[in-house]
């Protein structure tokens, strides 16, 4: 019953000693060591995780177990720079959509629109799933005086403007908040990502 964890074979006997008898029992005992399971392959395939208790339940006897394993902080970090380049990008996508508003061009502003939303929404989830991830409470964590719950709030509620905007197809509406609480909704992101990595850090 082989099982490799980080590229790092187990022997039989410890695994017996230490009574690991399934995968789940083998991927506690991974994530004991502070460590995040990224990649699971059961004789060189992927588990169905949709059927993630069966696939605990399974005897590991007989089985090739491969565990690829990530530092929960250092793949928090890495997927926080990853959003901050993404938000540059819509940033720059929400510029041009500004500008091609104020010359009466809809059509390609709204090309430009659709990439900041798919941009803007990734960002939310993201921030959100890496708070939880990490256990950090969202309401704790301070941007000018106010938690990240509530700058996530009001993001969320610009959104919503922004698409009611869109269905009425009011333009100078649109194009105001694009180009004035957008651009601090854009600030409080880098903010807010700021804020996390410093919590991150320190832990």
């Amino acid at each position: 019953m082989p099982v490799t964890v980080d590229h790092e074979q187990l022997a039989d006997d410890t695994i017996a000693a230490m009574g690991l008898k399934t995968v789940g029992q083998v991927l506690s005992h991974v994530q004991r060591e502070n460590r995040l399971v990224v990649n699971l392959l059961i004789d060189g395939c992927e588990p169905d995780l949709s059927r993630l208790s069966v696939v605990k339940a399974s005897p590991v006897s007989g089985r090739n177990l491969f565990i690829e394993t990530a530092e929960p902080r250092a793949m928090a970090l890495e997927v926080l720079d990853e959003v901050d380049a993404q938000l540059a990008e819509a940033d720059r996508l929400r510029r041009e959509a500004v500008d091609l508003l104020q010359r009466n061009h809809p059509a390609p502003a709204m090309e430009r629109l659709s990439g900041c939303f798919t941009t803007w929404n990734n960002a939310q989830e993201t921030v959100t799933k890496t708070a939880q991830l990490l256990r950090i409470d969202l309401d704790l964590v301070m941007i000018e005086m106010r938690s990240l719950s509530d700058v996530l709030s009001d993001f969320t509620g610009q959104l919503r403007e922004i698409r009611e905007a869109l269905e009425s197809r009011d333009f100078v509406t649109l194009g105001d908040i694009l180009a004035y609480e957008a651009t601090q909704t854009c600030t409080h992101w880098r903010q807010a990502l700021d804020s996390i990595r410093e919590v991150v850090r320190g832990r």
